[in-house]
């Protein structure tokens, strides 16, 4: 049996290496939003699958969580002497990996053909898999109009109101056929961003469904500590929604699909609030400074799935 963890970029990957330090290869598997996805300058641009690929690659930017360590920035500058767009910071290496994902997509591979053999390549024994195969584009309704995802999170740096997020072609959006839903043992939320980085994936009807009305347990993990988001604009984000920015919001949030979440140990008085929500609930510690961080994280989430849900 599997476990099934839903993530997306940063903050989410932080557990996914945790888990994949304590898991091994057949044990888990990673589903990762696609909703980010773009084309730029030509290139075809996976952002979360390619944070997650570098984290369990032991290769990612330890400062910024994303993009490669010590990756340099020469291609930008030409690009900026030329007068091109250079809002989207790409790096060579990272420029490198579009490239090849480009390319294989062009030859006729798919995204979850093309996430496997990039992660081979830098050495990433467990499985990644891109949500679908099939494009699903997260869109922001602000106060600026609509933009898409990356106009919206990295161009305009999360500065306009959010009113309304849309996900567009999830209707249409097959599942990742390469996860085998009957093989799931249980589910784990990570600590991404409900609204841009995790909903794209319960967007897709199959997924949606299935945690729905499944019996092994599923878990999510708070992003939300005392009011504060750990990484990105969840916080920001809530309030525009018209949510008090806190764990118990995410936990009624994500009612529907769950049947266990976790709190930070600075957020247990909201215990008895989620357990109202007809949730089990427990706090831990759940901000990662450190790989050691990650890796109890990781363990005692596991362990409150095999034992806070036994029958």
């Amino acid at each position: 049996m599997t476990v099934l963890a839903l993530t997306g970029g940063v903050g989410g990957a932080k557990l996914a290496l945790g888990l994949a330090q304590v898991l091994e290869e057949k044990e888990v598997v990673f589903l990762v939003n696609t909703g980010d996805d773009f084309e730029h300058l030509g290139l075809k641009i996976s952002p979360d699958i390619d944070t997650l690929t570098y984290t369990l690659a032991g290769i990612e930017n330890r400062t910024t969580g994303w993009s490669r360590e010590g990756d340099t920035l020469n291609f930008l500058s030409a690009l900026e002497e030329l007068g091109g767009e250079t809002w989207f910071r790409l790096g060579d290496k990272d420029l490198a990996l579009h490239a090849m994902r480009t390319n294989l997509l062009r030859e006729g591979e798919s995204l979850t053909g093309a996430t496997a053999h990039i992660c081979s390549a830098l050495g990433v024994k467990h499985q990644v898999l891109p949500m679908s195969d099939d494009p699903v584009r997260t869109v922001v309704t602000t106060t600026e109009g609509a933009l898409p995802f990356q106009e919206y999170f990295v161009r305009r740096k999360c500065e306009p109101a959010v009113s309304r997020i849309d996900y567009e072609g999830a209707e249409a959006a097959r599942l990742n056929p390469c996860l085998k839903l009957d093989e799931i043992s249980s589910v784990i939320i990570c600590p991404s961003n409900p609204y841009l980085s995790v909903d794209p994936l319960l967007s897709i009807n199959e997924l949606s469904e299935f945690l729905r009305n499944t019996s092994v347990p599923v878990v999510a993990v708070s992003p939300i500590v005392r009011g504060m988001a750990l990484k990105g604009p969840t916080a920001k984000l809530m309030k525009e929604l018209g949510f008090e920015a806190d764990a118990r919001n995410v936990a009624r949030h994500y009612q529907p699909f769950i049947k266990g979440f976790v709190l930070d140990h600075q957020d247990r008085e909201y215990i008895s609030d989620v357990e109202r929500l007809g949730l089990q609930a427990t706090a831990l510690q759940t901000i990662m400074r450190t790989l050691d961080d990650r890796i109890e994280l990781a363990k005692q989430v596991l362990e409150y799935c095999s034992t806070a849900f036994a029958n």
